[in-house]
């Protein structure tokens, strides 16, 4: 357990530095950001020196590691509010959003790598690894845009852009930031179908590419499991199909298909930023590009140590239940 923790800390510690030198070696101008371009050359330095970007890298490091202890990314030149209080705002939409797409793609995903591994070699097999492989290969930024135009434009079955209708906006309490858990807490029914008609299309493609991903690796350990001579033991003896398939052969594939299901997790928690932006979904993407995009290098620097650490945390989570669950990796 020490051994773990002290390899979280130490990763944590170099994507701290990563980040921070990417931040410092971008052509962008953080006091231009502050002071405008038609600042004086006194003003600038004031500004420059305020912000410490007069000191040396490795005492600019240091300052910024203190501060990120203590819990501190910042003030955010786009909002005027501290950062860590920004992320703690837009994360739960971003949570909501990934958390949907992998049960989506967890319920489709395992029973059809399933199917397609019993069925190996049969049209079955094929139509599973076409649809996993148009899923790897669709760029996510066209299939949202034509989700939109056939969905909304013109059958209009699902909600636009953004998390809710502007006239449910506010009508429930916060309490998570999820407006489906938010809603469903406070009784408010119309809000959670409003909410949910927004959600089901980008939820929905984020499933798509996380069944992909999942259909596939599920696929592939179960033609290993199936090769097994327990497998071939079992038959012989005369158990079901069913009971050979999804009781000997699934049960230990369970700990590999685990881990594959947090890592796809924590994909799409730092992997939606295409999905976040044509959906204006107001999640850590959204925020992290906007912020790009006016030179608020506090909130991008924040938003990118935060996914990053949620990205080592789930992959040492992993890890974890790996050992937990297979005595072989103790």
């Amino acid at each position: 357990m020490l051994a773990t923790l002290g390899s979280l800390a130490v990763t944590v510690l170099g994507l701290l530095f990563v980040t921070f030198f990417i931040g410092r070696v971008m052509p962008i101008d953080p006091v231009l950001a502050v002071v405008g371009e038609r600042a004086s050359p006194e003003v600038y330095a004031d500004a420059r020196a305020a912000l410490g970007l007069d000191e040396p890298i490795p005492v600019q490091f240091w300052y910024y590691l203190r501060e990120v202890a203590q819990g501190d990314f910042g003030m955010s030149l786009l909002t005027a509010r501290p950062v860590i209080d920004d992320i703690a705002r837009v994360f739960p939409a971003t949570l909501e959003l990934a958390t949907l797409g992998v049960l989506a793609g967890v319920v489709l995903g395992v029973p059809l790598g399933v199917l397609a591994a019993v069925n190996r070699g049969s049209w079955i097999d094929q139509i599973a690894r076409l649809v996993a492989l148009v899923g790897y290969s669709m760029p996510i930024f066209w299939l949202g845009l034509i989700g939109l135009l056939v969905f909304y434009g013109i059958l209009g079955w699902v909600g636009g852009p953004g998390r809710l209708d502007v006239f449910y906006d506010g009508l429930v309490p916060t309490v998570t930031g999820m407006i489906l858990v938010d809603a469903a807490l406070a009784g408010d029914w119309t809000v959670f179908g409003n909410a949910f008609s927004h959600i089901v299309l980008p939820a929905s493609l984020l499933g798509y590419f996380s069944m992909a991903y999942i259909s596939r690796m599920t696929r592939s350990f179960m033609l290993e499991a199936l090769s097994a001579e327990y497998i071939t033991t079992a038959r012989v003896k005369g158990m079901s199909e069913w009971r050979v398939v999804w009781v000997h052969a699934f049960r230990n594939i369970r700990v590999q298909l685990l881990t594959v299901i947090v890592l796809s997790y924590a994909n799409l928690l730092e992997g939606s930023v295409l999905t976040e932006i044509i959906f204006s979904w107001p999640g850590i993407g959204y925020y992290i590009t906007n912020a790009l995009l006016a030179a608020d290098m506090n909130a991008v620097l924040g938003g990118t140590v935060v996914v990053g650490t949620i990205f080592i945390v789930l992959n040492m989570l992993s890890d974890l239940l790996y050992k937990f669950f297979d005595p072989r990796a103790r």
